[in-house]
């Protein structure tokens, strides 16, 4: 039998799924979703087009193998334990998991700017697809420890979810807004935002003219988690069966 060389045994890495589906998260991250297409991608591997097909259908798969492979990185461990609600910590246990699904989410699409759009693509077009499932159960695992009847499940879980991909790509795209929230960028826009805020009639607005120095200084992934921590308190409150 042959033994395989390092050159051979280098193609067949570069030629595999995952190979693929790496090289095209990094094309994705550089170039953006316009750009991952067979020819770029067949130069990036230094491959041809058939070996690229033979691992993968068409591009709209492995766009969604992309932004899976990305998830699945993103997202804690699961199914996480199935703690009864009754079980002394589960629901601070289950709050903290949800946090860090969250803010494991959030900062995948803060890396990955191409993400946001192609979450909404999967939850909203694809829920039967594998990256809707993933997000739906790890975070709905947790929500069945905190004590929310189960008739409450679907809509307590899908409330996070919307929550979470809809805060994430508001601060997260498009591309050329991104370099705003970071750096001295970031300070001279929030500080243009509330300069015209104070600007406003303050008998007309004077909420906004109360809140001005705090848009100036807010933090995004703070504020992000405040809403979490919001969504959270109200299912305490009002989950629980009577």
């Amino acid at each position: 039998m042959t033994t395989p060389t390092p050159r051979s045994r280098r193609r067949r890495q570069v030629l595999s799924r995952e190979r693929i589906v790496e090289a095209a998260v990094e094309l994705l991250d550089t170039a953006g979703a316009g750009a991952l297409t067979v020819r770029a991608l067949s130069d990036r591997l230094s491959t041809g087009s058939g070996a690229i097909y033979h691992h993968v259908g068409n591009m709209g798969e492995l766009l969604q193998a992309a932004t899976e492979s990305v998830v699945a990185a993103a997202l804690p461990a699961f199914p996480a334990p199935r703690e009864s609600a009754t079980d002394p910590g589960a629901e601070d246990t289950g709050r903290e998991r949800i946090r860090a699904a969250a803010l494991g989410l959030y900062d995948a699409v803060a890396e990955h700017p191409w993400l946001a759009v192609q979450l909404a693509v999967q939850v909203t077009r694809s829920p039967w697809g594998t990256v809707t499932p993933r997000i739906f159960e790890s975070i709905g695992e947790c929500v069945r420890t905190l004590g929310v009847p189960r008739s409450g499940w679907f809509a307590t879980t899908s409330t996070l979810v919307h929550y979470i991909l809809g805060a994430t790509s508001q601060n997260a795209q498009p591309s050329d807004t991104a370099v705003l929230r970071d750096g001295a960028q970031r300070a001279e826009f929030l500080d243009s935002a509330s300069q015209a805020w104070k600007s406003l009639d303050a008998d007309d607005y004077p909420f906004l003219h109360d809140i001005a120095d705090q848009m100036r200084g807010h933090d995004d992934r703070e504020q992000f988690l405040t809403g979490i921590d919001l969504i959270l308190a109200g299912i305490t409150a009002v989950g629980r069966p009577s």
